[in-house]
């Protein structure tokens, strides 16, 4: 029974990957990767009790594309490829890890009298700080759980006009607040208070600070966003996928054998 179970998962997850825009699955596979990156530099601030990372500059794609998905496909899916995209991330972490492991130099390391040190910073900058991959990998999977569960959630209080501008407007803003500061929190706790020694107050703040970021970002694409999922509808994008779902819920063997 589990093995036939899991196997119609499988299924499912495939139908799903064929259903879902080949360009949106790399741009978000890309944002995870790049923004998990970018949390290596913080941003130097004039604020003692402010504190920020790159990360955020491109972290809004990734609720974006995850608010997206949940509309169309449901909070399963996306939950579903942002366990890819973080599978895919840690994947080629270990590829820049090995690679930071191969002797020789950085084009940038070309500096007189500081190569060697420059030259292993940026091996350790690819490479990857084990706990700065761990940190990003559970405060992501944790915060696209909630963002895209307290999306769907949201948009079903909408009986009326599920599909209007304002069920989708609430559902995303709402939720991305609380996925973004969920995300930040995390990983200001997890790496930031422990390893680089971040107050409470800091780590409150960057979560804040960056859940505010994130909206703003999405302010401006929250039309297209909108759009973008009408016109999924109106194109039957996602349709073998909702209908194989449909299928499954009704007979519970379908798929599973």
């Amino acid at each position: 029974m589990f093995f036939s179970r899991l196997k119609g998962e499988w299924k499912e997850f495939r139908i799903l990957l064929k259903n879902i825009p080949a360009v949106v699955t790399v741009l978000f596979i890309m944002s995870v990767f790049s923004m998990n990156l970018l949390a290596n530099k913080s941003i130097s601030l004039p604020w003692d009790w402010l504190a920020l990372d790159c990360g955020i500059i491109v972290s809004w794609f990734a609720f974006f594309t995850m608010d997206i998905v949940t509309k169309r496909f449901g909070p399963k899916a996306a939950t579903e490829l942002s366990i890819l995209a973080t599978l895919v991330n840690l994947f080629f972490c270990l590829l820049l890890f090995l690679g930071s492991l191969i002797p020789g130099v950085w084009g940038e390391s070309f500096v007189e009298g500081s190569e060697d040190i420059l030259n292993h910073a940026l091996d350790r900058t690819f490479g990857g700080t084990w706990y700065v991959v761990l940190g990003s990998t559970a405060a992501f999977i944790l915060s696209a759980v909630v963002n895209n569960f307290s999306n769907f959630a949201i948009g079903r209080l909408f009986k009326k006009k599920p599909d209007g501008f304002t069920a989708y407007i609430l559902r995303t803003y709402v939720s991305t607040a609380i996925g973004q500061f969920a995300d930040n929190f995390t990983f200001a706790l997890l790496v930031s208070h422990f390893f680089f020694g971040w107050s409470m107050v800091q780590c409150v703040t960057c979560a804040l600070t960056g859940m505010v970021a994130e909206l703003l970002c999405e302010l401006i694409f929250l039309y297209p966003g909108f759009a973008i999922t009408r016109r999924w509808k109106k194109d039957g994008v996602g349709e073998e996928y909702l209908k194989f779902k449909e299928k499954a819920h009704e007979n519970p063997h379908h798929g599973h054998e």
